[in-house]
């Protein structure tokens, strides 16, 4: 059998995980004649033009990984390969394995729809078909039978699955984004979330582990991301890979390479604290899901948390300045109003980690939140991915207004360019941070423009409720941080007659690569350095110097 295992991943710097699975998942334990490849593309390419890649191929059998991000593009290369060659096609996948007579009854062109680990029932089914034996022994699996559709019950899982990581496999990586799979389960049952639902959380060998570590991190990739969803939820097996990390970086772990872990902040042990704090700067990325600091509001979709520890050891990490941190937060959760979502945007914002993101409740198939409609009341959009309209605690209007607000702090809060302006603003007004990213978003709408015109923009909207001379410097120093190619707006030039004494003086006894504004306002100069490494937060620090020592040192 000719069997081709396709993906689509959200953008060419993924570098998807799934398809890799499930070809491991084929040379360990298909016992029957096969050929088989993995193609993967983009959902930003040509939906058609990957079809016909696959109809070029010949295969007499496709897989298909299923996501929200790929579903709507996976479905019309199906119909268009089952179309032109009469192929059979399988899916799997969290977007089908929770509703699989559901994808075979509305759509004809596919023939199996796949649950479960995808290592041990795909080779099962294609061991099957080339036997021409019962379908019914395939577990996981859904198919037609005759004028029905028949589900066979997944079989649990207990043993570490084979490693994905092949010669093949690291010659498409190509530098890309990698993954890494060290665990399955999670020991949460969030009602939004699938994680918990899947699977009992179970580890998988760490030999394995370690080995697969130090295959991705000479491969060429920058970054390697650990899709455990809980990667501390056993802290001494969590310290022991860190602990491995960190022995090896510089050597048989590449300087640069950076290791990506989502953990739950409040369970943090003293021990993972200090082992974090002392790993090398750059080498860790923390992604810690909050939700909500409104403790009750957890409790309605069964997460349990200590947000007093929660904060507590955000400070921490973020205290050592070694570790890129992102933290979450989900508007449109069961029981949270506007005003519990702005208590928690404003704690969140107070943390000062590196990004605050702001998402939106999506209702998953498979996710209590969707099944279990009279305990989790919401309305969402019935197009993938399934984002929450309103609840009945959140109005369609302030849910459109906080898209807006999103969209301001992701272009001057998590993109790093307007940090100093922010601590301005947000000082200045003595209003609360909310207020400053509300307001300003609801001001430019979502409109796309450029950098330099946002600057602009940012600087005109708040130029009349605090000292412009001020803020105009601050968005200038902020415009020097982020990038040699950003224009500075003429409104933030200012013809100082010491800055090209200034400027001079950097560059022939400093660096030439240094960039400064004079600040009058304060008497200091601000001075970047854009040759640099950027910092943790994706920009080039600058440097304050006192103007009368430097004309001193200039005389």
């Amino acid at each position: 059998m000719n069997i081709l295992i396709a993906c689509l991943n959200s953008k060419y710097v993924h570098a998807s995980l799934s398809p890799w699975c499930l070809q491991a998942g084929l040379d360990a334990f298909a016992e029957t004649e096969y050929n088989s490849r993995v193609l993967e593309g983009t959902i930003n390419g040509d939906s058609m033009a990957f079809a016909d890649k696959i109809i070029e191929e010949a295969p007499d059998l496709v897989a298909f990984s299923c996501y929200i991000w790929n579903i709507k593009q996976t479905l019309e290369i199906c119909r268009e390969v089952k179309t032109k060659l009469g192929c059979k096609i399988v899916l799997g996948g969290p977007e089908v394995a929770y509703r699989q007579e559901d994808v075979l009854g509305r759509y004809d062109f596919v023939d199996y729809v796949s649950a479960g680990e995808g290592e041990w029932s795909f080779s099962l089914l294609i061991d099957t078909l080339n036997r021409g034996e019962e379908l019914s022994s395939v577990h996981g699996l859904a198919y037609r039978d005759g004028n029905s559709i028949r589900v066979i019950p997944e079989k649990e899982q207990f043993d570490t699955p084979p490693s994905p990581f092949t010669k093949e496999y690291f010659k498409n990586l190509n530098g890309r984004i990698s993954y890494i799979e060290t665990s399955r389960g999670c020991p949460y049952r969030c009602a939004f979330c699938l994680s918990g639902r899947a699977s009992k959380l179970r580890f998988f060998d760490l030999t394995q582990v370690k080995a697969d570590i130090l295959k991705l991190a000479v491969s060429g990739t920058k970054t390697v991301k650990f899709v455990d969803r809980t990667f501390n939820a056993d802290s001494k097996r969590a310290n022991e890979i860190l602990l491995f990390i960190k022995e090896n970086y510089g050597g048989k772990i590449p300087w640069g390479v950076c290791f990506h872990f989502e953990i739950a902040g409040d369970i943090l042990t003293d021990e993972t604290i200090e082992l974090l704090n002392s790993m090398p700067e750059g080498s860790v990325q923390l992604e810690i899901g909050m939700q909500s600091f409104n403790e009750e509001v957890l409790k309605n979709i069964n997460r349990r948390t200590n947000t007093e520890k929660l904060i507590k050891n955000i400070k921490r990490l973020l205290a050592a300045d070694n570790i890129h941190i992102h933290i979450d937060l989900i508007a449109g959760l069961t029981g949270e109003d506007l005003q519990s979502f702005i208590r928690s945007f404003n704690i969140g914002y107070s943390l000062k980690a590196h990004m605050l993101q702001m998402g939106f409740l999506k209702l998953l198939y498979g996710a209590d939140m969707r099944e279990k409609s009279e305990k989790y009341p919401c309305e969402f959009r019935n197009e993938p991915p399934y984002e929450v309209i309103s609840t009945p605690w959140l109005t369609a209007d302030e849910i459109a207004m906080l898209k807006k607000c999103e969209d301001a702090l992701d272009r001057l809060y998590n993109s790093g360019r307007f940090m100093l302006t922010l601590d301005y603003l947000i000082d200045t007004l003595k209003i609360p941070p909310f207020d400053v990213f509300n307001r300003f978003g609801n001001a430019v709408d979502g409109t796309r423009m450029r950098l330099s015109d946002y600057a602009v923009k940012l600087y005109e909207f708040f130029k009349d409720e605090c000292d412009e001379e001020i803020l105009r410097e601050k968005i200038h120093c902020d415009l020097l941080s982020c990038s040699s190619a950003v224009q500075i707006p003429e409104l933030f030039r200012v013809r100082d007659p010491i800055y090209k004494k200034v400027k001079k003086y950097f560059i022939e006894n400093v660096d030439k690569n240094i960039k400064v504004a004079v600040l009058r306002s304060d008497n200091t100069v601000y001075a970047v350095n854009q040759a640099q490494r950027k910092s943790l937060r994706g920009r080039n620090e600058g440097v304050f110097y006192p103007l009368k020592d430097l004309e001193n040192k200039m005389q």
